[in-house]
């Protein structure tokens, strides 16, 4: 059993990008691109109620599994994650049935958690934090409350990993709050401008848009060159100088001026299509991000490629408590509602649905008829 959950664990999804984002009519939404080039294959769309008893750490000894302190789930939570692991839910990224919606981006080089817990706090493994502070956790005020009172990020390794990850939580406040475990300790970012995507820092992602200052949304007109009159002949010339590769630095420039610029949506529907094309604008396509390292592939995980890719995207709304998502293989969007799912009171999952799934619109003929 250890060491099969080690071969699922050690590849741990790293990704990516993440925007909240708001409708015209007051809904609030976020959503992020996974990017990576593995799956476990067990990860599925996760419902867990709230009442669940877990805990925030466990690790794997000589004598056997020691867990940390037990919790009751005060909320109950969806999202994209694994149930693998006894009393240890594992999410992505998901939503609580307050509103309170957030993930963990993966944050290579910069991630640093202390060895033990501060005094008076619990163990918290950085991959159980996303739904251990759905579970918890109302709004984004009581997110960072209980990361600086309550529990402590710590470097204890979950079956032989410890991830390097960011956090990002936003409510229906539109707040979106950013955590990220640095050397000096854990820097939180209030009030941010609700883009994230990898390292480095929030701060430095921040400071990096002075770089792209001149760029806007409006085409220029006729350009004079050394006495030349130049009419423009072609759309985008506002956005020139827009990155367009598949960095870290360049994504987050892309989403901070699409959030400036894009059409927000008069209502839900309407705000969570734009959403996700927005999304769609920074996700990796397969084939043009090779990885240097295509990392070892278990008995359990035969699905890795030589590329990171968007293997999924999700969103979400604080107002409706739907949960959306869309894969790589299969573009239609699906949903799940989160008020249901809470009132059962049950634990369940939903597959990904990572396959095509077309809709035709003709209507087969009958071998006597004809069709011009």
């Amino acid at each position: 059993m250890q060491k099969n959950e080690h071969e699922r664990i050690s590849h741990w999804p790293a990704g990516c990008s993440a925007l909240g984002w708001s409708t015209t009519d007051g809904k609030h939404l976020w959503g992020r691109n996974l990017d990576y080039n593995r799956l476990a294959v067990e990860t599925r769309v996760c419902c867990v109620p709230r009442g669940t008893s877990y805990t925030t750490c466990t690790s794997a000894t000589e004598h056997g599994v020691a867990r940390g302190p037990r919790y009751t789930a005060a909320y109950a939570a969806a999202g994209t994650g694994l149930s693998i692991l006894p009393d240890c839910p594992i999410l992505y990224e998901g939503i609580n049935e307050k509103g309170l919606m957030g993930g963990q981006l993966y944050y290579r080089q910069f991630a640093h958690y202390p060895d033990v817990a501060r005094s008076g706090t619990d163990t918290l493994q950085p991959p159980l934090a996303v739904y251990h502070l759905l579970a918890q956790c109302s709004c984004v005020e009581e997110v960072v409350r209980t990361l600086q009172q309550d529990v402590t990020l710590t470097s204890v390794p979950l079956f032989g990993a410890v991830p390097p990850l960011h956090w990002a939580f936003s409510d229906r406040s539109g707040e979106m709050v950013i955590l990220e475990p640095d050397e000096s300790g854990l820097s939180i970012y209030r009030n941010t401008i609700g883009v994230m995507t990898n390292s480095p820092s929030y701060s430095w992602h921040r400071l990096n848009l002075l770089n792209y200052a001149a760029i806007r949304d409006l085409d220029y007109d006729t350009v004079e060159v050394c006495g030349e009159k130049l009419e423009q002949c072609f759309s985008g010339s506002g956005a020139q100088g827009l990155p367009g590769d598949w960095s870290s630095p360049s994504r987050f420039i892309r989403l901070a001026l699409l959030k400036q610029h894009a059409v927000r949506g008069e209502d839900e529907v309407q705000g969570i299509t734009n959403l996700f094309h927005l999304l769609g604008s920074v996700a990796f396509p397969l084939g043009m991000v090779r990885v240097t390292d295509q990392g070892s592939t278990s008995s359990l995980d035969k699905t890795g490629m030589p590329f990171d890719y968007t293997i999924y995207t999700a969103a979400m709304c604080a107002e409706s408590l739907r949960f959306y998502w869309t894969t790589h293989e299969n573009q239609r969007i699906q949903y799940i509602d989160l008020n249901d799912l809470a009132a059962s009171g049950k634990a369940c999952q939903f597959d990904l649905g990572r396959r095509a799934d077309y809709q035709p619109c003709t209507t087969p003929k009958r071998p006597t008829e004809s069709v011009l």
